[in-house]
Protein backbone atom coordinates (compact mmCIF):
# COMPACT_ATOMS: atom_id res chain seq x y z
CA UNK A 1 0.00 0.00 0.00
CA UNK A 2 2.45 2.67 0.37
CA UNK A 3 4.22 1.39 -2.83
CA UNK A 4 0.86 2.59 -4.61
CA UNK A 5 1.32 6.04 -2.46
CA UNK A 6 4.05 7.01 -4.79
CA UNK A 7 1.68 6.38 -7.98
CA UNK A 8 -0.18 8.70 -9.64
CA UNK A 9 -3.17 7.50 -11.85
CA UNK A 10 -4.46 10.15 -15.09
CA UNK A 11 -7.31 9.23 -17.23
CA UNK A 12 -7.31 10.52 -20.80
CA UNK A 13 -9.74 11.06 -23.29
CA UNK A 14 -7.13 10.71 -26.58
CA UNK A 15 -4.35 8.63 -26.71
CA UNK A 16 -2.69 11.47 -28.15
CA UNK A 17 -2.37 12.77 -24.61
CA UNK A 18 0.20 10.11 -23.86
CA UNK A 19 3.90 10.26 -25.52
CA UNK A 20 4.11 7.91 -28.32
CA UNK A 21 7.31 6.56 -26.97
CA UNK A 22 6.43 6.09 -23.57
CA UNK A 23 3.43 4.58 -24.31
CA UNK A 24 5.30 2.15 -26.66
CA UNK A 25 8.34 1.35 -24.10
CA UNK A 26 5.36 -0.27 -22.66
CA UNK A 27 3.53 -2.25 -25.34
CA UNK A 28 6.54 -3.36 -27.91
CA UNK A 29 8.28 -5.95 -25.60
CA UNK A 30 4.48 -7.69 -25.98
CA UNK A 31 3.40 -10.38 -28.39
CA UNK A 32 0.20 -8.52 -29.58
CA UNK A 33 0.47 -5.46 -32.03
CA UNK A 34 -3.01 -4.46 -31.20
CA UNK A 35 -1.76 -2.31 -28.11
CA UNK A 36 1.02 -0.39 -29.70
CA UNK A 37 0.09 3.42 -29.82
CA UNK A 38 -0.04 4.01 -33.53
CA UNK A 39 -2.22 1.07 -33.69
CA UNK A 40 -4.83 2.53 -31.43
CA UNK A 41 -3.94 6.53 -32.48
CA UNK A 42 -5.26 5.44 -35.84
CA UNK A 43 -8.54 3.98 -34.97
CA UNK A 44 -8.91 7.22 -32.72
CA UNK A 45 -7.68 10.22 -34.95
CA UNK A 46 -9.37 8.49 -38.03
CA UNK A 47 -12.84 8.72 -36.16
CA UNK A 48 -13.58 5.28 -36.22
CA UNK A 49 -13.73 4.45 -32.84
CA UNK A 50 -14.64 7.67 -31.40
CA UNK A 51 -17.82 9.25 -28.97
CA UNK A 52 -19.74 9.62 -32.32
CA UNK A 53 -19.11 5.99 -32.79
CA UNK A 54 -20.75 4.84 -29.42
CA UNK A 55 -17.13 4.85 -28.35
CA UNK A 56 -15.76 7.22 -25.58
CA UNK A 57 -11.82 6.62 -25.01
CA UNK A 58 -11.01 6.85 -21.38
CA UNK A 59 -7.15 5.14 -20.93
CA UNK A 60 -5.40 4.98 -18.00
CA UNK A 61 -1.54 5.89 -17.09
CA UNK A 62 0.41 5.08 -14.01
CA UNK A 63 3.23 7.20 -13.46
CA UNK A 64 6.13 6.98 -10.65
CA UNK A 65 7.29 10.45 -10.45
CA UNK A 66 7.63 11.66 -14.18
CA UNK A 67 7.66 7.66 -15.31
CA UNK A 68 4.80 6.24 -17.21
CA UNK A 69 5.03 2.29 -15.60
CA UNK A 70 1.26 1.37 -16.54
CA UNK A 71 -1.14 1.98 -19.05
CA UNK A 72 -4.39 0.23 -20.46
CA UNK A 73 -6.60 1.52 -23.20
CA UNK A 74 -10.14 1.62 -22.32
CA UNK A 75 -13.74 3.23 -23.61
CA UNK A 76 -16.51 4.00 -22.15
CA UNK A 77 -19.40 2.41 -24.43
CA UNK A 78 -23.05 2.80 -24.51
CA UNK A 79 -23.74 -0.51 -27.16
CA UNK A 80 -21.78 -3.49 -27.86
CA UNK A 81 -21.29 -3.48 -31.56
CA UNK A 82 -17.37 -4.17 -32.59
CA UNK A 83 -17.00 -5.57 -29.52
CA UNK A 84 -17.27 -9.72 -30.79
CA UNK A 85 -18.21 -11.18 -26.93
CA UNK A 86 -22.02 -10.93 -27.98
CA UNK A 87 -23.19 -10.23 -24.84
CA UNK A 88 -26.77 -8.44 -26.07
CA UNK A 89 -28.38 -11.33 -24.48
CA UNK A 90 -27.01 -10.61 -21.16
CA UNK A 91 -28.50 -6.73 -21.78
CA UNK A 92 -31.59 -7.67 -23.06
CA UNK A 93 -31.84 -9.98 -19.65
CA UNK A 94 -31.03 -6.86 -17.52
CA UNK A 95 -33.67 -4.55 -19.35
CA UNK A 96 -36.50 -6.94 -18.75
CA UNK A 97 -35.24 -7.03 -15.04
CA UNK A 98 -35.35 -2.82 -15.21
CA UNK A 99 -31.47 -2.93 -14.84
CA UNK A 100 -29.29 -0.78 -17.10
CA UNK A 101 -26.77 -2.35 -19.07
CA UNK A 102 -25.54 0.51 -20.45
CA UNK A 103 -22.82 2.71 -20.09
CA UNK A 104 -20.26 0.43 -19.63
CA UNK A 105 -16.39 0.16 -19.09
CA UNK A 106 -14.78 -2.03 -21.62
CA UNK A 107 -10.95 -2.81 -21.81
CA UNK A 108 -9.80 -4.27 -25.38
CA UNK A 109 -8.07 -3.27 -28.41
CA UNK A 110 -11.74 -2.26 -30.57
CA UNK A 111 -13.38 -4.21 -33.02
CA UNK A 112 -10.38 -6.56 -33.02
CA UNK A 113 -11.42 -10.34 -31.70
CA UNK A 114 -7.84 -10.93 -31.00
CA UNK A 115 -6.94 -13.07 -27.90
CA UNK A 116 -3.85 -9.99 -26.09
CA UNK A 117 -5.17 -7.27 -24.04
CA UNK A 118 -3.51 -6.79 -21.00
CA UNK A 119 -2.40 -4.34 -18.27
CA UNK A 120 0.93 -2.61 -19.68
CA UNK A 121 3.30 -2.58 -16.77
CA UNK A 122 6.30 -1.74 -17.11
CA UNK A 123 8.59 -4.69 -15.92
CA UNK A 124 11.59 -2.64 -14.65
CA UNK A 125 9.50 -0.91 -11.71
CA UNK A 126 10.22 -2.01 -8.59
CA UNK A 127 7.04 -3.14 -7.82
CA UNK A 128 4.81 -4.16 -10.97
CA UNK A 129 2.07 -5.85 -8.28
CA UNK A 130 1.22 -2.49 -7.04
CA UNK A 131 1.24 -0.90 -9.75
CA UNK A 132 -1.51 -3.69 -11.53
CA UNK A 133 -3.32 -3.59 -8.20
CA UNK A 134 -3.81 0.63 -8.06
CA UNK A 135 -4.97 0.16 -11.66
CA UNK A 136 -7.71 -1.76 -11.05
CA UNK A 137 -8.46 -0.09 -7.68
CA UNK A 138 -8.40 3.31 -10.44
CA UNK A 139 -10.74 1.29 -13.06
CA UNK A 140 -13.31 0.45 -9.77
CA UNK A 141 -13.27 3.92 -9.01
CA UNK A 142 -14.23 5.46 -12.23
CA UNK A 143 -16.78 3.21 -12.64
CA UNK A 144 -18.49 3.81 -9.64
CA UNK A 145 -17.82 7.75 -9.92
CA UNK A 146 -19.24 7.82 -13.23
CA UNK A 147 -22.34 5.28 -12.26
CA UNK A 148 -21.19 3.05 -15.40
CA UNK A 149 -23.22 -0.31 -15.36
CA UNK A 150 -20.21 -2.63 -15.59
CA UNK A 151 -16.32 -3.49 -16.44
CA UNK A 152 -15.95 -5.26 -19.35
CA UNK A 153 -12.22 -6.77 -20.19
CA UNK A 154 -12.38 -8.69 -23.58
CA UNK A 155 -9.72 -11.24 -25.41
CA UNK A 156 -7.21 -11.65 -22.34
CA UNK A 157 -3.80 -12.68 -22.51
CA UNK A 158 -4.12 -15.93 -20.71
CA UNK A 159 -0.66 -15.15 -18.60
CA UNK A 160 -2.38 -11.83 -17.73
CA UNK A 161 -5.38 -12.92 -16.91
CA UNK A 162 -4.51 -15.52 -14.31
CA UNK A 163 -2.40 -12.90 -12.73
CA UNK A 164 -5.43 -11.09 -11.72
CA UNK A 165 -7.01 -11.51 -8.10
CA UNK A 166 -9.76 -14.30 -7.72
CA UNK A 167 -12.83 -13.29 -7.38
CA UNK A 168 -13.03 -9.70 -8.43
CA UNK A 169 -14.57 -10.77 -12.42
CA UNK A 170 -16.74 -13.54 -13.57
CA UNK A 171 -15.16 -15.44 -16.54
CA UNK A 172 -16.83 -15.88 -19.86
CA UNK A 173 -15.38 -18.24 -21.87
CA UNK A 174 -15.43 -18.19 -25.87
CA UNK A 175 -14.31 -20.67 -28.80
CA UNK A 176 -11.27 -18.94 -30.60
CA UNK A 177 -8.92 -21.04 -33.35
CA UNK A 178 -5.19 -21.08 -33.83
CA UNK A 179 -2.64 -22.35 -36.18
CA UNK A 180 0.35 -23.43 -34.81
CA UNK A 181 3.66 -23.86 -37.11
CA UNK A 182 4.66 -27.44 -35.68
CA UNK A 183 8.10 -27.10 -37.44
CA UNK A 184 6.96 -26.72 -40.84
CA UNK A 185 9.84 -26.10 -43.22
CA UNK A 186 7.59 -26.44 -46.47
CA UNK A 187 3.70 -26.18 -47.05
CA UNK A 188 4.06 -29.95 -47.85
CA UNK A 189 4.95 -30.53 -44.40
CA UNK A 190 1.81 -28.69 -43.20
CA UNK A 191 -0.33 -31.34 -45.79
CA UNK A 192 1.14 -34.34 -44.50
CA UNK A 193 -0.37 -33.44 -40.89
CA UNK A 194 -3.89 -34.44 -42.33
CA UNK A 195 -5.49 -37.57 -43.77
CA UNK A 196 -4.90 -37.99 -47.43
CA UNK A 197 -8.85 -37.27 -48.08
CA UNK A 198 -8.03 -33.97 -46.29
CA UNK A 199 -4.69 -33.66 -48.34
CA UNK A 200 -6.70 -34.02 -51.24
CA UNK A 201 -9.14 -31.33 -50.70
CA UNK A 202 -6.30 -28.90 -49.70
CA UNK A 203 -4.74 -29.22 -52.79
CA UNK A 204 -7.62 -29.46 -54.85
CA UNK A 205 -8.76 -25.99 -53.13
CA UNK A 206 -5.48 -24.64 -53.96
CA UNK A 207 -5.22 -25.87 -58.12
CA UNK A 208 -8.59 -23.97 -58.45
CA UNK A 209 -6.83 -20.35 -58.36
CA UNK A 210 -3.77 -21.80 -61.01
CA UNK A 211 -6.76 -22.92 -63.27
CA UNK A 212 -8.24 -19.51 -62.96
CA UNK A 213 -4.85 -17.86 -63.50
CA UNK A 214 -4.77 -16.61 -60.06
CA UNK A 215 -1.58 -15.62 -58.71
CA UNK A 216 -0.44 -14.45 -54.87
CA UNK A 217 1.97 -11.77 -53.93
CA UNK A 218 2.34 -10.85 -50.23
CA UNK A 219 3.32 -7.61 -49.98
CA UNK A 220 4.55 -5.58 -46.60
CA UNK A 221 6.44 -2.48 -45.37
CA UNK A 222 7.90 0.12 -47.95
CA UNK A 223 6.04 -2.52 -50.87
CA UNK A 224 2.62 -0.60 -49.56
CA UNK A 225 3.19 2.55 -51.20
CA UNK A 226 0.93 3.67 -53.60
CA UNK A 227 -2.86 3.32 -53.92
CA UNK A 228 -2.87 0.26 -51.42
CA UNK A 229 -4.69 1.91 -48.51
CA UNK A 230 -7.33 2.68 -50.82
CA UNK A 231 -7.59 -0.44 -52.52
CA UNK A 232 -7.84 -2.53 -49.10
CA UNK A 233 -10.59 -0.26 -47.69
CA UNK A 234 -12.87 -1.01 -50.84
CA UNK A 235 -11.84 -4.47 -50.13
CA UNK A 236 -12.35 -4.48 -46.53
CA UNK A 237 -15.94 -1.92 -47.22
CA UNK A 238 -17.36 -4.39 -50.05
CA UNK A 239 -17.17 -7.67 -47.73
CA UNK A 240 -19.39 -5.75 -44.82
CA UNK A 241 -21.85 -4.42 -47.74
CA UNK A 242 -22.39 -8.00 -49.28
CA UNK A 243 -23.28 -8.79 -45.09
CA UNK A 244 -26.13 -6.31 -44.94
CA UNK A 245 -26.98 -5.75 -41.08
CA UNK A 246 -24.87 -8.45 -39.86
CA UNK A 247 -21.55 -6.82 -41.08
CA UNK A 248 -18.78 -4.95 -39.52
CA UNK A 249 -17.83 -1.79 -41.11
CA UNK A 250 -16.65 -0.23 -38.27
CA UNK A 251 -13.45 1.32 -40.02
CA UNK A 252 -13.08 4.35 -42.14
CA UNK A 253 -10.80 5.04 -45.28
CA UNK A 254 -8.75 7.58 -42.98
CA UNK A 255 -7.88 4.31 -40.62
CA UNK A 256 -6.65 2.73 -43.66
CA UNK A 257 -4.60 5.39 -45.00
CA UNK A 258 -3.24 6.03 -41.18
CA UNK A 259 -2.47 2.42 -40.56
CA UNK A 260 -0.46 1.58 -44.01
CA UNK A 261 1.45 5.23 -43.21
CA UNK A 262 2.63 5.01 -40.00
CA UNK A 263 2.02 1.29 -39.06
CA UNK A 264 3.04 -0.55 -42.64
CA UNK A 265 5.69 -1.97 -40.32
CA UNK A 266 3.23 -4.46 -38.89
CA UNK A 267 1.06 -4.99 -41.85
CA UNK A 268 1.25 -7.89 -44.53
CA UNK A 269 -0.65 -7.28 -47.50
CA UNK A 270 -2.04 -10.40 -49.71
CA UNK A 271 -2.71 -9.47 -53.28
CA UNK A 272 -4.55 -11.74 -55.53
CA UNK A 273 -3.68 -11.17 -59.15
CA UNK A 274 -5.36 -12.36 -62.69
CA UNK A 275 -3.90 -11.28 -65.51
CA UNK A 276 -1.86 -8.70 -63.87
CA UNK A 277 -5.26 -7.08 -62.15
CA UNK A 278 -5.59 -6.93 -58.25
CA UNK A 279 -8.60 -9.01 -58.26
CA UNK A 280 -8.55 -9.57 -54.42
CA UNK A 281 -6.62 -8.97 -50.81
CA UNK A 282 -5.87 -9.68 -47.56
CA UNK A 283 -4.48 -8.11 -44.54
CA UNK A 284 -2.93 -8.85 -41.91
CA UNK A 285 -0.90 -8.01 -38.74
CA UNK A 286 2.75 -9.38 -37.59
CA UNK A 287 4.48 -9.45 -34.71
CA UNK A 288 7.54 -11.46 -33.91
CA UNK A 289 6.76 -14.90 -34.69
CA UNK A 290 2.88 -14.40 -34.36
CA UNK A 291 0.42 -13.58 -37.67
CA UNK A 292 -3.42 -12.11 -37.42
CA UNK A 293 -5.71 -12.13 -39.82
CA UNK A 294 -7.86 -8.85 -40.07
CA UNK A 295 -9.68 -7.60 -43.28
CA UNK A 296 -10.54 -9.21 -46.77
CA UNK A 297 -12.24 -8.82 -50.16
CA UNK A 298 -12.76 -9.77 -54.11
CA UNK A 299 -14.32 -8.02 -56.48
CA UNK A 300 -16.34 -11.12 -57.37
CA UNK A 301 -16.93 -14.16 -56.07
CA UNK A 302 -14.68 -17.23 -57.14
CA UNK A 303 -14.73 -21.01 -55.43
CA UNK A 304 -12.37 -21.01 -52.52
CA UNK A 305 -10.21 -17.96 -53.04
CA UNK A 306 -11.25 -17.29 -49.79
CA UNK A 307 -9.54 -20.26 -48.03
CA UNK A 308 -6.54 -19.03 -50.54
CA UNK A 309 -6.45 -15.65 -49.40
CA UNK A 310 -7.00 -16.08 -45.60
CA UNK A 311 -5.15 -19.60 -44.55
CA UNK A 312 -3.37 -21.10 -47.06
CA UNK A 313 -1.32 -18.17 -48.47
CA UNK A 314 -0.75 -16.58 -44.82
CA UNK A 315 0.00 -19.77 -43.32
CA UNK A 316 2.82 -20.60 -46.67
CA UNK A 317 4.14 -16.71 -45.64
CA UNK A 318 4.20 -17.74 -42.21
CA UNK A 319 6.42 -21.37 -42.47
CA UNK A 320 8.37 -18.78 -44.84
CA UNK A 321 9.01 -16.46 -41.78
CA UNK A 322 9.13 -18.42 -39.58
CA UNK A 323 5.95 -17.73 -37.23
CA UNK A 324 4.90 -19.90 -34.70
CA UNK A 325 1.31 -19.37 -34.49
CA UNK A 326 -1.38 -17.90 -36.88
CA UNK A 327 -5.25 -16.72 -35.78
CA UNK A 328 -7.15 -15.88 -38.33
CA UNK A 329 -9.69 -14.05 -36.91
CA UNK A 330 -13.22 -14.55 -35.80
CA UNK A 331 -15.12 -17.67 -37.52
CA UNK A 332 -16.94 -20.73 -37.74
CA UNK A 333 -15.78 -23.97 -37.11
CA UNK A 334 -14.72 -24.88 -41.23
CA UNK A 335 -10.72 -23.80 -40.04
CA UNK A 336 -10.36 -26.94 -37.73
CA UNK A 337 -10.79 -29.43 -41.41
CA UNK A 338 -7.97 -26.99 -42.11
CA UNK A 339 -5.26 -27.40 -39.54
CA UNK A 340 -6.55 -24.40 -37.04
CA UNK A 341 -7.50 -25.74 -33.47
CA UNK A 342 -10.05 -24.79 -30.72
CA UNK A 343 -8.76 -22.98 -27.88
CA UNK A 344 -10.66 -20.86 -25.28
CA UNK A 345 -9.98 -16.94 -24.75
CA UNK A 346 -11.76 -15.43 -21.73
CA UNK A 347 -13.25 -12.51 -21.31
CA UNK A 348 -13.53 -11.10 -17.27
CA UNK A 349 -16.71 -9.25 -16.16
CA UNK A 350 -18.16 -7.32 -13.26
CA UNK A 351 -21.57 -5.92 -12.15
CA UNK A 352 -22.13 -2.85 -10.27
CA UNK A 353 -25.57 -3.89 -10.04
CA UNK A 354 -25.52 -7.06 -7.16
CA UNK A 355 -28.44 -8.76 -8.47
CA UNK A 356 -27.04 -8.45 -12.37
CA UNK A 357 -23.65 -10.15 -11.36
CA UNK A 358 -25.18 -12.96 -8.87
CA UNK A 359 -27.51 -13.74 -12.08
CA UNK A 360 -24.53 -13.82 -14.45
CA UNK A 361 -22.40 -15.66 -11.76
CA UNK A 362 -24.66 -18.15 -11.77
CA UNK A 363 -25.71 -18.91 -15.77
CA UNK A 364 -22.18 -18.08 -16.81
CA UNK A 365 -21.47 -21.57 -15.69
CA UNK A 366 -23.57 -23.46 -17.53
CA UNK A 367 -22.65 -21.56 -20.47
CA UNK A 368 -18.85 -21.89 -19.98
CA UNK A 369 -19.55 -25.80 -19.78
CA UNK A 370 -21.44 -25.98 -22.98
CA UNK A 371 -18.95 -23.35 -24.48
CA UNK A 372 -16.14 -26.18 -23.48
CA UNK A 373 -18.27 -29.27 -24.62
CA UNK A 374 -17.81 -27.57 -28.26
CA UNK A 375 -14.27 -26.86 -27.65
Amino acid sequence: MEKQKTLRMRWHQRLAEVDRDAWDRLAQPLATPLLEWRWLHALETSGSIAPGAGWHPHHLTVWRKNRLVGAAPFYIKTHSDGEFVFDQWWAQLAREAGIPYYPKMVGMSPVTPAVGYRFLIDPSDPDPTAIQAAMLDAVDALCLQKGLAGCHLLFLDPAWRRSLPAGLFAPWQHQSFVWHNEGFRHFEDYLARFKASQRRNIRRERQRMVDAGIDFRPLSGDQLNGDWAQRMYRCYADTNRRYGPWGCHYLNADFFEMAFTHYRHRLLLINAEQQGHTLALAMLLHKGDHLLGRYWGAERTIKDLHFNMCFYEPIQWAIDHQIRSFDPGAGSPHKIQRGFQAVTNTSLHRFYEPRLQLVFNHLIQRVNRMEQANI
